[in-house]
């Protein structure tokens, strides 16, 4: 045989090859926490299991539907902390009302101007940098398959709007 035919044939470039194969499938087969949960949907139930209460749970903060894992802010968002009413819910609207209680934690953007509401998609980006994001919340912003709703691309509109109109203050 040729060197080279001897060489392929031969059992280190079998195992060689398997090796690869069989690293290639448990690489894709075992997919972070952090990514498969980036297509967990949640519903408003369950979320509220993550509000910093159970101490084996991770603490989760949804905000325009989109749920991130806060617990290494565990001092502000777990019980006792300063931004704990933002724990296993959405309260959207708490962000700029600053209304921390009853009917001011909720998703509702209703009668918010522009530029609140682009402060709102300004925050989800910060948790969006800062925190890691595990999936989406189905309700006002995202339906059963995780799609974005009206109601989201309304907001994200009159956020664009809102960019708009403080650019044209400058």
């Amino acid at each position: 045989m040729i060197p080279a035919r001897r060489f392929l044939l031969s059992p280190f470039v079998g195992v060689t090859f398997i090796v690869v194969l069989v690293s290639l499938y448990f690489r894709s087969s075992f997919k972070s926490p952090q990514h498969q949960d980036q297509k967990r949907l949640f519903s408003a139930e369950e979320l509220a299991l993550y509000n910093g209460t159970d101490e084996t749970l991770p603490i989760l903060l949804g905000i325009l539907g989109s749920v991130f894992d806060v617990t290494k802010g565990k001092s502000h968002y777990g019980s006792g902390g300063g931004y704990n009413h933002f724990a296993g819910r959405d309260a959207s609207r708490a962000f700029v009302s600053g209304n921390f209680t009853g009917d001011g934690l909720t998703d509702s953007l209703q009668g918010l101007s522009s530029s609140e509401v682009k402060s709102i998609v300004d925050w989800r980006g910060f948790y969006s940098r800062t925190y890691i994001p595990v999936g989406k919340l189905v309700g006002r912003y995202y339906d059963s398959q995780g799609n974005p709703t009206k109601h989201l691309k309304g907001a994200e509109a009159k956020a664009s709007r809102g960019a708009q109109l403080m650019e044209k203050q400058k």
